[in-house]
């Protein structure tokens, strides 16, 4: 019988208790220890969330032999030094996204990654949903043809989280909705269609509602409630399009906040069918059958993302599994985005930089 994987978790707020509920729910692991600067917060902790011991200090939890691997489940400008700190102890991380502020820490978690041969994951919890998957087949199949264009929506009427706080100052968060939520579809697009290679963006950012932090009417707010003697300096909508050299494009859409419907999709098309992704709904793909045009709606069977995802880990620390999301992938999402910000600040279409390829795409 296999020896139980046993896994810290750095940051128990939550999105750390998602992961903790997730990994008591995958044979084989063990929540061995849990960490959070805040002790009332640990301390309110019961066992059936953390059962392991419990630590204010990040570096005394990396430093227990007993430790197989860690997750990182912070704010967003603590990422890269929690994974860096916990490779060094010879641990297998995953790290949640965003992967960390900019491209340049991407790449050097890659690299110390490679250095203490660990593995690192990426929180990309959108590739384990039963929609993405059953997409993701289809595309292997060769159902699309070759893919030229690409679409990724994600449009919140009121959706700013934790106006003030560490998600909309962007010393902490890296940026605004492109780091949060959009980072989440240019992963899935270029999961999904096999193209990792972004060569172009031209793109723009705005700043309409959150930066009038007392005059923003929402109706719930995700790590509120809000602060208003906090900071808002990052943007609440962004919209571009990306180059795959001479193989494709991708036009992208992201708001935390804009006076539209809220809609989220990605949508890819082929010259030999098109396919479109709606989180909580059936994948719909476009193609001919019989001599006529035909919409193929598949059935599939519901699954635990959030599960999977725990499960594929655990996996990859034994070697039984690739990383559902690797490293070198989340660092060209890094490179998109900083690409992005770059792009919307001088006003004009940029070239994508990375000092890197993801080394297994597609797989």
């Amino acid at each position: 019988m296999a020896r139980r994987v046993r896994i810290g978790i750095i940051g128990m707020g939550k999105i750390g208790e998602v992961h903790a509920r997730a990994l008591r729910n995958v044979p084989g692991a063990e929540i061995a220890a849990v960490c959070d600067a805040d002790a009332k917060r640990l301390s309110a902790l019961g066992e059936d969330i953390a059962p392991g011991r419990r630590y204010l200090d990040c570096r005394e939890l990396v430093r227990q032999p007993d430790l197989d691997a860690v997750v990182v489940a912070t704010p967003n400008f603590t990422h890269s030094r929690y994974t860096l700190d916990a490779l060094a102890a010879g641990k297998h991380v995953f790290c949640e996204k965003p992967m960390a502020l900019n491209a340049r820490e991407a790449f050097r978690m890659v690299e110390a990654a490679r250095k203490a041969r660990r593995r690192l994951q990426i929180g990309m919890v959108c590739r384990f949903r039963s929609e993405s998957v059953v997409a993701r087949e289809y595309v292997r199949k060769g159902c699309l043809g070759r893919v030229y264009h690409m679409q990724a929506l994600w449009r919140r009427k009121r959706g700013i989280p934790g106006l003030g706080g560490w998600f909309t100052t962007r010393a902490k968060s890296g940026g605004g909705v492109m780091i949060d939520i959009g980072v989440h579809l240019l992963d899935l697009v270029m999961w999904l269609s096999g193209l990792w290679n972004p060569t172009r963006v031209a793109a723009a950012t705005y700043s309409k509602f959150g930066c009038r932090m007392r005059d923003y009417v929402f109706t719930r707010m995700w790590a509120g409630p809000p602060n208003y003697k906090g900071v808002f300096d990052v943007e609440d909508y962004a919209a571009g399009l990306i180059r795959f050299g001479a193989d494709a494009t991708l036009r992208f859409e992201f708001s935390w906040a804009a006076n539209c419907r809220e809609e989220m999709f990605v949508e890819l098309l082929g010259d030999r069918g098109g396919l479109r992704l709606e989180f909580g709904q059936p994948v719909t793909i476009v193609t001919e059958y019989g001599g006529r045009v035909a919409t193929v709606t598949p059935e599939y069977p519901e699954t635990q993302h959030f599960d999977l995802q725990a499960e594929n880990f655990v996996n990859a620390v034994r070697g039984r599994a690739d990383p559902g999301a690797t490293g070198e992938e989340g660092a060209i999402v890094m490179s998109v985005i900083d690409a992005i910000y770059r792009s919307a600040t001088v006003g004009r279409e940029v070239p994508v930089r990375t000092s890197g390829r993801a080394k297994s795409t597609p797989r």
